[in-house]
């Protein structure tokens, strides 16, 4: 399985902790929350488009709201293959990084 990019690790993380409220404005919102970073809309929608292409995650249509004009929420969810991702990701940074933790930098590593 091809390695996932930070952003798209973020993505899958975020959509997995969200569960089933997961669209768009919630993604963004989350990983601003999260991280203290801001993600653009239009970055996030490319990484979104990319992922489901990718076949980590899919796309459900919600029901269309008064509030939206009648338009509906598009609700992105993992698929099994995404999970997978997500957990070879987590393998791999447990392998490299080891038991290396916070307070091994504390030891003056840096000059």
């Amino acid at each position: 399985m091809k390695d996932l990019t930070k952003a798209e690790e973020l993505i899958l993380l975020t959509i997995w902790r969200m569960k089933d409220n997961t669209y768009g404005v919630g993604i963004k919102q989350k990983i601003q929350e999260s991280t203290g970073k801001e993600i653009a809309y239009g970055t996030l929608y490319f990484l979104l488009d990319q992922l489901t292409a990718k076949e980590f995650v899919y796309k459900v249509a919600g029901e269309p709201t008064p509030e939206r004009g009648g338009r509906r929420k598009t609700y992105y969810k993992l698929t099994n293959r995404g999970v997978e991702a997500l957990k070879a990701s987590v393998e791999m940074y447990q392998k490299v990084w080891g038991d290396i933790n916070s307070l091994s930098f504390e030891s003056g590593l840096g000059r």
